[in-house]
């Protein structure tokens, strides 16, 4: 039996205070490098490994919650090209330190929920007034909190498909409330700006009705405006075309956003396996003028056979044939072209929303909710709970699970390779792991990087430096 590292060589993954990535920033359209100012796409995968068993609020069990798995599975993420995952569900009481280092280290950002399945911990849909209070507020500001002081958190998610054929008219306005509420938040009790935005089902014609209601602009009040606009869209299946997918549709409805439009979910698995034929086509013009990339569902196989690898009861791995395709499909994209700076991304303003008209059932009226004294008063005064100060040094980057291949081979040594300074992880420079039964030595890009003591002190010196320029921009914002 595979058996994952003790509690002790966990707890030796970390040491000493690390300074971090850049952050990312919304910059117009596009999201961008806080310090250099190149144009970031999202090359990313959602993760959410057990799928509910995996979330067990009070148990201490969480997608982040144990930092062997976490090691595990970045310097998979890695390997694959990935820079960016979205986590659904997640326990604010539970110290992230670990994870949240090890994804830094691999140069992979995450967009994470703020909410949760179970009662009273999301809006609900059909009486969203009724689920907007205290309780559920200060929930969302724990989330806030226990991710805040991390550089890698690229944004939250406000709502996820709560908008869809059951919602009733009025709840457009109650998730421009919750995300008035957490921008306050985060503007009073965080050290940088992070984005809010907001996860959408593809369903028409609420989409484009939300879109704009969302992203409208509304005199005295800039908060409740999302940040940025995922979508959830399986339309590309199999060998489908831009035009056979309506791509082409999205590239024309989306064509004068005011902020970062993505796939918060895509890669559907009508056809298996799944060769992601749509990848050159999402990071590719015209498609990459006006989205920024996308994540894939999703990084483990769960019941709805979305996964990219089966995690086994011991903590081994088997990639499957999609997880191999998606690398073949990443390797195609040209990164030059990718981040290159979007001349027209600073050039487009959003519409007030006095001139929106609904085509749908969604209300025509902007009156966000009042805040609650309570809601107030957190936001003034924040919420209790002990929440990490920031991240720590990953030392161990040796994996120890056994990871096999599709037609059944051993892959050995695999090895996370921690990316310095502003680096974001990107497909083909972080790869590692060779076929075959004995342990290998990663040489040139693979190569461990050295923990002497005068490597430790420039690494964290250049970081240093290069966070105080990312706060000197996030000044400037």
């Amino acid at each position: 039996m595979v058996q994952l590292k003790s509690a002790v060589a966990v707890g030796a993954l970390l040491a000493s205070t690390a300074y971090a990535v850049t952050p990312v920033a919304v910059h117009g359209s596009d999201f961008v490098n806080a310090v250099s100012g190149a144009r970031f796409q999202m090359i990313g995968v959602a993760y959410q490994p057990g799928g509910s068993s995996g979330f067990n609020p009070g148990s201490g069990v969480d997608p982040l919650s144990d930092g062997s798995v976490c090691l595990r599975d970045a310097i998979l993420m890695q390997r694959a090209g990935i820079n960016t995952v979205r986590i659904y569900n997640l326990d604010p009481s539970i110290d992230h330190t670990q994870c949240m280092s090890i994804f830094n280290a691999a140069g992979i950002y995450l967009v994470l929920d703020v909410n949760s399945p179970l009662p009273n911990e999301s809006l609900n849909r059909v009486a969203p007034w009724e689920s907007y209070n205290e309780d559920y507020m200060k929930r969302v500001f724990q989330i806030v909190e226990a991710f805040k002081n991390f550089n890698n958190t690229l944004g939250f998610f406000a709502a996820n498909e709560v908008i869809n054929e059951d919602s009733v008219p009025a709840t457009p306005q109650y998730i421009r409330a919750v995300t008035r509420d957490v921008k306050d938040y985060i503007a009073k009790h965080a050290s940088r700006t992070i984005p809010v935005g907001y996860s959408a089902a593809d369903v028409r014609p609420l989409l484009m009705d939300t879109f704009n209601y969302l992203g409208c602009d509304l005199a005295n009040d800039t908060q409740s405006k999302m940040d940025f606009f995922g979508l959830n869209s399986y339309s590309w299946c199999g060998d489908a075309t831009y035009t056979t997918s309506g791509y082409d549709v999205l590239v024309n409805d989306f064509a004068d956003t005011a902020v970062p439009v993505f796939f918060s979910e895509y890669g559907c698995n009508n056809v298996k396996p799944r060769t992601f034929s749509e990848v050159p086509t999402i990071y590719s013009t015209p498609f990459s003028g006006v989205f920024s990339g996308g994540l894939v569902y999703e990084y483990s196989e769960e019941p709805n056979e979305y996964g990219l690898v089966v995690i086994n009861s011991d903590g081994s791995v088997d990639l499957k044939v999609d997880y191999v395709n998606l690398i073949d499909q990443y390797n195609k994209i040209d990164l030059t072209a990718l981040t290159a700076a979007n001349g027209s991304a600073t050039g487009r303003t959003a519409p007030s929303c006095g001139s929106i008209q609904m085509t749908s059932n969604l209300t025509n009226s902007f009156a966000v909710p009042a805040r609650l004294s309570q809601i107030q008063d957190m936001i003034d005064n924040g919420v209790d709970g002990t929440f990490p100060k920031g991240f720590a040094q990953v030392t161990n980057t040796n994996e120890a699970a056994t990871v096999k291949n599709p037609d059944g081979s051993t892959l050995t040594g695999l090895q996370l390779r921690i990316l310095a300074n502003d680096q974001s992880n990107l497909p083909g420079e972080n790869t590692s792991g060779t076929n075959g039964t004995r342990n290998s030595t990663a040489t040139g890009t693979n190569a461990p990087q050295s923990t002497n003591a005068a490597t430790s002190f420039q690494v964290n010196f250049s970081t240093f430096v290069l966070g105080a320029l990312a706060l000197a921009f996030w000044a400037q914002l």
